[in-house]
């Protein structure tokens, strides 16, 4: 039974992996260093992206796992169907043209993992943000717009979730297209504003800048918001 059981997790182990490998190689091939999608390639590889899906749907997590684990499978289940959900209406502009039966892109149930459907917000407010008190969240699941935390060239797994989204945050907040930071004055993506209890359960907002910020911010500086740019991150 014992020797059943363990066959029966390295053939859950090396099918996750496998799977996990083929978003990451989708993710390598057609992203860039900066984050830009080529979606009118990737749409010609549709088929591996519907095979990872296909595994999401079939995977259910388990309690047992590591908190970087469970984080790494959601955020690149939200990425995965965030790309497959654009792909399925491209060619577009921006993600906000996508509509169904009166729901935008976040609110349509079809996203399948371990047999149940889920919208993008779920994944993202009532499992991600509910769950774990990680505002890295915000730099790993991708919102497919050019105001948003890059889109890594990589898949997240439990090993690199936490240097992963390190990296992605440092390059988000000191990206001067997406933050402009002075000592005195620093204008933030609205992330922060739309978020900002995610940022602040342990410091200050400038506090959590300056843990990745190249530029030190004065605690009394001005905080202000920048228009978010919600055109398609790619072609």
């Amino acid at each position: 039974m014992r020797k059943i059981f363990l066959l029966l997790s390295l053939t859950f182990f090396i099918n996750s992996f496998g799977q996990t490998s083929v978003f990451n190689t989708l993710l390598k091939e057609h992203v860039n260093s900066t984050g830009f999608v080529d979606y009118k390639k990737l749409q010609k590889n549709e088929v591996k992206l519907d095979s990872y899906l296909s595994y999401l749907n079939k995977t259910t997590p388990q309690r047992n796992w590591s908190a970087a684990k469970t984080k790494a499978f959601w955020v690149n289940a939200y990425n995965a169907y965030t790309i497959k959900i654009i792909l399925d209406n491209y060619p577009l502009k921006s993600i906000l043209n996508i509509k169904k039966e009166g729901k935008d892109a976040w609110n349509i149930p079809f996203a399948k993992v371990g047999g149940k459907t889920y919208t993008l917000n779920h994944i993202e407010h009532q499992i991600l943000r509910k769950n774990f008190n990680d505002p890295k969240i915000h730099v790993g699941v991708n919102c497919a717009s050019g105001s948003c935390p890059q889109l890594g060239n990589f898949a997240f797994t439990e090993a690199n979730y936490e240097s992963k989204t390190n990296n992605l945050m440092k390059k988000f907040i000191n990206d001067s297209s997406r933050n402009k930071i002075s000592e005195n004055d620093v204008q933030l993506s609205k992330i922060f504003e739309w978020f900002k209890g995610d940022f602040t359960k342990k410091s200050s907002l400038i506090d959590f800048i300056n843990k990745y910020s190249n530029t030190k911010v004065d605690a009394k500086a001005n905080v202000s918001f920048l228009k978010y740019d919600w055109s398609l991150n790619g072609k």
